[in-house]
């Protein structure tokens, strides 16, 4: 005869023990892995808002860092750039000053070629992107900033034979790059002239247009132009030289003004990374659970829930006379 009504509120009752300790198994080993209470709720009670304002705090200074590598990325980029087009030019007004004294052609000619070569890099450098973001634009990041070289040196070519004497075209060339709306703004640079970023470089930075004015001119100089301006030991072309050399002095101190905010951003991850791992200290001492105790715990439920197992099991096979004995 088999024991029905109370075996199946054994069973009940067992199937119940069982159900906890299958849910406390599964939240106690995701603890043991994790090292963190799964119910923050139920274990941290009236303290739950703390911890979330700790947890949030710890967010923040994610963020905050990611938006400090973004920017030491583009600097970076910016620094290569500049470092590129300084090293382009070398030592080209010097040698064309030397050519000019020493009228040598050849290496007049030299100069000429290594000058359109260089005019021919830096437009293309400075056309750089991060990303989708033009970084010699100002705010105009989705814009190409720089127009084809080829144009650039037809507006110096036209104004170079206009041009009545060295001072007429130095005048020219002032009023074509640093005039609001005319000549470089208007045909060649399609960037903005202000930059939201600090580290940021226009197109109008005198580093720049110095640098694109000595280049075209020196570029111009060659024995294929009919430019009587900078023909001969050219005052102009002087000029241009020391102009230059100008762009090149203003390139070192963008470049400088720039490792100084490089600088800045590594100190400032530098002090995030302390202000983290002490927000993380706060914040374990909450929410952190203690691996080798819910290990402990865990193979005691384990052993718990095999015993349950198999108390059922013998339920299942009892009858009166197992039970009697």
């Amino acid at each position: 005869m088999r024991l029905t009504l109370p075996v199946t509120l054994l069973s009940s009752g067992l199937n119940e023990t069982v159900t906890r300790l299958r849910e406390r198994i599964d939240t106690t080993s995701e603890e043991a892995v994790t090292g963190q209470y799964k119910d923050l709720t139920a274990h941290l009670s009236g303290r739950i808002g703390q911890a979330m304002l700790s947890q949030k705090a710890i967010d923040d200074v994610a963020n905050e860092r990611t938006q400090l590598t973004l920017k030491a990325s583009r600097l970076d980029i910016i620094q290569q750039s500049l470092t590129a087009v300084d090293n382009n030019i070398g030592q080209l007004g010097v040698r064309m000053k030397a050519a000019l004294g020493s009228e040598d052609y050849t290496a007049r000619e030299a100069v000429v070629r290594d000058a359109q070569a260089a005019l021919a890099s830096t437009f293309s450098t400075l056309n750089t992107r991060h990303g989708e973001r033009y970084l010699f634009s100002g705010d105009a990041t989705n814009t190409k900033p720089f127009a084809d070289v080829d144009s650039f040196l037809d507006d110096v070519r036209s104004m170079a034979a206009s041009a009545t004497d060295a001072t007429d075209f130095a005048t020219q060339m002032d009023a074509y790059f640093n005039t609001s709306g005319s000549g470089w703004q208007a045909n060649i640079y399609s960037g903005t002239s202000d930059t939201s970023d600090p580290a940021g470089v226009t197109g109008t930075d005198p580093a720049i247009t110095k640098t694109v004015w000595g280049l075209a001119v020196l570029a111009l100089a060659g024995s294929d132009e009919t430019l009587a301006l900078l023909n001969g030991n050219s005052d102009a072309l002087i000029q241009a030289a020391d102009t230059l050399a100008e762009g090149q002095a203003a390139l070192t101190n963008v470049r400088a003004e720039r490792g100084i905010i490089q600088a800045q951003i590594e100190s400032s991850k530098d002090a995030l990374d302390l202000e983290e791992t002490v927000l993380i200290q706060s914040f374990n001492q909450m929410t952190a659970r203690d691996q080798y105790e819910a290990a402990s715990e865990l193979k005691q439920l384990e052993t718990g829930l095999e015993a349950a197992y198999t108390l059922t099991a013998r339920l299942s096979n009892l009858s009166l006379l197992n039970y009697m004995r």
